[in-house]
C-alpha cells in the first residue's frame, strides 16, 4: 500500500486560526508608515499598492487605513465595505472629508494633495 503524501496547506489559507486583525495582508506589509490626523498608517507608494489601496480587502485586514500621496481623487471600485475619505493639503491640514462613500464611486477634491482612507465607521441606526 503506497504511502500518501501530507495535505499541503496553500499559504493563503495557512492563517486561518490566527487573529485577522493582527496579520495584514501581503500588499500592506512592505509599505512605510506615516502618522497622519493621530493614526499611524501604511503610505502607498507604489503603482500596485495606489491603484488597488484597499480595495478587495476585509474590513479586519485593512486595519488603519491608507495615505495615498500625490492624490487628489479616488475610487471605491472592489471595496468590501464603505470608506471615509480625507482630502489633506499640502501641510497635512485636512481640506474635505466624504464620509461613508459605498463601493463603485470616485470621489474627487480640488487643490488637494494627498488622500487618507480610512474604513468608515459603523453606525447603528436607532428607531
Amino acid at each position: 500500500m503506497p504511502l500518501r503524501r501530507p495535505l499541503r496547506i496553500h499559504r493563503r489559507f495557512r492563517r486561518i486560526g490566527r487573529p485577522a486583525a493582527l496579520i495584514p495582508p501581503r500588499r500592506l506589509l512592505g509599505l512605510p508608515r506615516s502618522q497622519v490626523a493621530g493614526r499611524e498608517v501604511p503610505v502607498a507608494v507604489g503603482f500596485r499598492a495606489r491603484l488597488l489601496g484597499l480595495a478587495y480587502l476585509d474590513r479586519t485586514e485593512s486595519g488603519p487605513g491608507l495615505l495615498l500621496p500625490r492624490c487628489s481623487s479616488v475610487h471605491t471600485f472592489g471595496m468590501k465595505f464603505a470608506l471615509d475619505v480625507y482630502f489633506l493639503g499640502r501641510n497635512g491640514e485636512i481640506l474635505a472629508v466624504r464620509r461613508a462613500v459605498p463601493p463603485r464611486r470616485i470621489v474627487a477634491c480640488r487643490g488637494a494633495a494627498a488622500v487618507l482612507e480610512v474604513p468608515a465607521a459603523i453606525r447603528h441606526r436607532t428607531g
